[in-house]
């Protein structure tokens, strides 16, 4: 397939997104929500074909050698499915914002003006590895009346097939326009090229895999981009603290799950209480076999721990996403230092303070500039279908429109309205 071809099939999918949304704009709630609870009810009813083709992608993931934390975000297994179909339901029976008028005020002319919550139109999503974004996306589209073009990774190209296809079912199911969601298909890199640069066609465009595609993405696009780039989240055990929660919440942060950008990668504590905590979490680590790269107050603190894996921190240490089972662990002096380490080392994706100290908690919460902000809580919480949004489009960084977890909300946006009777300008 040549540079041409695939540009007459992308220009004929922004064709097709851009007349479906017009139609997902006027859609009645009752059938979007029927085309939600269609999608989940076909999601159970398909498990084994689904993970057959999922098995297909993860054995080519294998043979090339693709790195385990990648293998491991590539895996549909039936929790990851049933999630899917919770999330679908969850996002059917929340109430349906488009349409909601807000700040409705009468001015001294006489007319009233307020906001109306609005479809962003058309988004592009380009994933990978994870093939659940297929339905997150499609999901999130349908709730909040957009149309979507999905490009997923070439390594879950199968199961994104597989999934595309019960999506167009459920649609065609509840009278919803069929190219409301559509998936590109072809792995061709060219079609990203042309996604990112359709503004005829695209209103927005969300990048959601690792950092080399969202830097492309972000530099090359013509159309806005809602990104993050890295999830480097700290857990901060400050003085005072309740030892034996720490130990929980900065074990289920890190090691509940490697792979995911909300889990922690560094890990700070206030010097008070670093002689308790980290003889405990070092022992927490060491049995699961997590590497800590450590400053040097932390390194001696933590050397009497049996079968820890000690490596002095780098510099470059501080800013890392590891993705793997390896946390960065620094001492600092308090929540005031804590703090201006986050600040300056974190992607300003999520961080979390665990303290029994209620001033120091606020300040945590106003200053830290990140995306998600948390306290007495694991990092791995920053996540659309934990936050109850049902399901996430992805995690933002960005400042405006959309930041945090994007939901429903995040793909919508505000026009002025405004009501009269009559009255004119003097």
């Amino acid at each position: 397939m040549n540079d041409s071809d695939i540009a007459d099939i992308m220009q004929a999918l922004g064709r097709q997104a851009r007349a479906a949304s017009a139609l997902m704009a006027r859609a009645s709630t009752a059938d979007k929500n029927a085309g939600l609870r269609a999608l989940a009810a076909l999601l159970r009813a398909n498990v084994p074909a689904l993970q057959s083709e999922n098995a297909k992608d993860l054995a080519r993931a294998v043979a090339a050698g693709l790195a385990a934390p990648l293998v491991d975000r590539l895996k549909l297994d039936a929790k990851a499915i049933e999630t899917c179909a919770q999330g679908c339901e969850q996002l059917a029976a929340m109430p349906d914002v488009m349409g909601e008028i807000i700040g409705m005020k009468q001015q001294p002319s006489g007319i009233r003006v307020g906001q109306m919550r609005v479809p962003i139109g058309v988004f592009g999503m380009i994933y990978e590895s994870r093939p659940n974004v297929t339905i997150e996306a499609a999901s999130l589209s349908i709730k909040s009346g957009n149309a979507c073009i999905l490009r997923g990774g070439s390594e879950a190209i199968d199961s994104n097939k597989a999934l595309a296809a019960l999506v167009r079912q459920a649609l065609q199911a509840s009278g919803l326009p069929l190219d409301a969601v559509q998936l590109v298909p072809t792995v061709d890199r060219e079609a990203v090229g042309q996604l990112i640069t359709m503004p005829q066609y695209v209103d927005v465009i969300i990048p959601r895999g690792g950092k080399g595609l969202i830097e492309r993405v972000s530099r090359d696009a013509k159309v806005p981009v809602i990104k993050h780039l890295d999830g480097n989240c700290h857990t901060y055990v400050d003085d005072p603290c309740d030892l034996e929660m720490a130990v929980r919440v900065a074990d289920n942060a890190k090691t509940q799950k490697y792979s995911p950008c909300n889990a922690s990668e560094g890990l700070l504590v206030a010097r008070a209480v670093a002689p308790a905590f980290l003889s405990l979490i070092g022992a927490v680590y060491a049995a699961k076999g997590v590497e800590m790269r450590c400053d040097p107050e932390a390194r001696a603190l933590l050397a009497g721990v049996a079968g820890a894996k000690l490596v002095d921190a780098t510099e470059q240490d501080w800013y890392e996403e590891y993705l793997a089972p390896i946390i960065h662990i620094k001492v600092l002096a308090g929540v005031d230092e804590a703090i201006a380490h986050i600040n300056r080392y974190s992607s300003h994706h999520t961080d979390a303070i665990l303290t029994r100290d209620h001033m120091h908690a606020q300040a945590f919460l106003r200053e830290v500039d990140s995306a998600s902000v948390m306290v007495n809580t694991s990092t791995r919480f920053a996540d659309g279908f934990e936050f109850g949004l049902g399901a996430e489009i992805g995690i933002s960084t960005d400042k405006f429109h959309a930041r945090g977890p994007v939901g429903i909300e995040g793909l919508s946006s505000l026009k002025y309205v405004v009501l009269g009777q009559g009255e004119v300008r003097s």
